[in-house]
C-alpha cells in the first residue's frame, strides 16, 4: 500500500485573525516558463473557503544533492507580511470562488 503524504499545516496569526499556510510548491525547475520557478505557499483563513497561493521568487537555484526545503525553515514573520500582501492586494478569505494566486518577494512584501 502507498503511503499518503499529507502536507503538514501551520497556524499563523495575521493583524488578529488565524490562518493556517502549507508549503505547496517546492523550488523547482519549470519547462512552462523556462526557468526556475520559487516555492509556493497556499493559505487559508481558519473559518474561511477561499484559498490563496503566494507565489515567491525563484532565488538562487539548489545545488546538486542539496536537501528539500522544509515549510519549518521558512521564517514566519516572511509568512504573515506575505498574507497581510494578499489580503491588502484584494483577497478576501471569506468570499466563495476558485483559489487566487498573488506574487510577493523574497521578504513576503
Amino acid at each position: 500500500m502507498a503511503k499518503s503524504k499529507q502536507a503538514q499545516e501551520f497556524p499563523i496569526e495575521v493583524e488578529g485573525e488565524a490562518y493556517v499556510w502549507r508549503l505547496q510548491r517546492q523550488p523547482a525547475w519549470s519547462s512552462d516558463v523556462a526557468g526556475w520557478r520559487g516555492k509556493a505557499l497556499a493559505v487559508r483563513h481558519v473559518e474561511g473557503k477561499r484559498e490563496a497561493v503566494l507565489e515567491f521568487p525563484p532565488g538562487r537555484q539548489p545545488r546538486y544533492g542539496a536537501p528539500q526545503l522544509q515549510a519549518s525553515n521558512i521564517p514566519v514573520d516572511v509568512v504573515a507580511r506575505a498574507i497581510a500582501s494578499a489580503i491588502a492586494a484584494g483577497w478576501a478569505p471569506f468570499s466563495r470562488g476558485k483559489t487566487v494566486t498573488f506574487s510577493v518577494d523574497e521578504t513576503g512584501a
